[in-house]
């Protein structure tokens, strides 16, 4: 999947919660993640329509890592550089708004219309976008944008399932609202990719799997033993 097809993706998710006045919730990993969801939203600024939303960083740890990123400009690649010339800074938008204490994230849930929010965990297991979610999920013109892996047995991969139901703090929620999977936005190597990287190793090292879908490390383990002569040692 190229680039552009995940950016036109983003674009078109937003152009219609845009249309239907609702608000977007995307749940993201603190570091990396909410960083490059910043970047993309300053990338696209225009042609996103971001400029119509009030964007809300729901998460101290996410921006404490933002602000990390920005003082490190000295490791940007060249279109980051470019950007940071033209702008000033590559994650800051005039409607972005970091919102650090506890009173500033209750504040987003007034908001029925008009918000973006990014917020952790990024499987909606913890943090703040379980509050957003409680808020939301049950209102038709709400989006759920997921922009990483879900692991099976987190609420986050429940939403992408299709559940009609979530329980938050013993309480049952109609879900209404549009959930959206970015697939391309993962950080997960394939197995290719895993492949290729053992590969690279002169002395082979032995290989411990433990984080994963079953089946897949089924495979992986398969392949590492049969075609690397891996001694692969597999959790239960």
């Amino acid at each position: 999947r190229g680039w552009q097809e995940t950016w036109q993706e983003m674009g078109e998710v937003l152009s219609s919660a845009r249309s239907e006045k609702g608000n977007v919730l995307i749940p993201a990993f603190t570091v990396g993640r909410t960083q490059e969801l910043l970047y993309e939203f300053k990338r696209h600024y225009d042609d996103w329509g971001i400029g119509d939303w009030e964007v809300f960083l729901d998460s101290p740890m996410g921006i404490r890592a933002t602000n990390v990123y920005a003082r490190h400009a000295k490791v940007y690649d060249a279109r980051a550089t470019e950007l940071l010339q033209a702008s000033g800074n590559v994650f800051g938008l005039p409607n972005l708004h970091m919102s650090e204490r506890s009173e500033d994230s209750m504040k987003i849930n007034r908001i029925q219309s008009g918000a973006i929010v990014i917020a952790g965990s990024g499987m909606c297991t913890g943090g703040r976008i379980k509050h957003h979610l409680k808020h939301n999920i049950w209102r038709q013109n709400a989006h759920l944008m997921i922009v990483g892996f879900q692991a099976r047995g987190t609420l986050g991969r429940a939403l992408v399932d299709g559940a009609k139901r979530i329980r938050l703090w013993r309480e049952s929620i109609l879900v209404r609202a549009k959930v959206h999977t970015i697939g391309g936005l993962s950080a997960h190597a394939d197995q290719q990719g895993l492949m290729d990287w053992y590969q690279g190793f002169e002395n082979r090292p032995r290989v411990a799997l433990v984080h994963g879908e079953p089946e897949a490390m089924e495979v992986l383990a398969y392949r590492l033993q049969s075609e690397c002569r891996a001694d692969v040692l597999q959790a239960e």
